[in-house]
């Protein structure tokens, strides 16, 4: 998956992501897309977390050279357009929520793409 893959996914809410980065090592994980809010407040005794790293914070994983066409294709066809409504619902979200750390990630086992809520 690309930087191009993501921006055309989310589009204005490219705005948002505060930092997009494809990470490095072996493929072969389960999780090859997961996303997180970063929370305006930490629950480091009151100190604040910098602006800038306010906002969301998606992670595209490594996955096996053998298998990264037919995974890109699922996560532009499934997973970023979950992504992109999963943004959505949080930029609407109420104060409590967005006070909180959120994360949420897809894995992918056996050809089958699933999706999950970390709190």
């Amino acid at each position: 998956m690309s930087t191009t893959d993501v921006e055309e996914c989310l589009g204005p809410y490219m705005s948002r992501v505060s930092d997009l980065r494809f990470l490095t090592g072996q493929g072969g994980e389960p999780i090859v897309l997961g996303v997180a809010w970063v929370a305006p407040l930490s629950r480091n005794h009151g100190r604040g977390i910098h602006p800038d790293t306010v906002g969301f914070r998606i992670d595209v994983h490594p996955v096996d050279a053998t298998e990264r066409a037919a995974t890109r294709a699922l996560l532009k066809a499934r997973a970023l357009p979950q992504l992109h409504a999963w943004i959505a619902r949080a930029g609407a979200a109420d104060e409590t929520w967005r006070l909180t750390p959120h994360q949420h990630h897809w894995r992918l086992a056996d050809g089958r793409l699933t999706r999950h809520d970390e709190e």
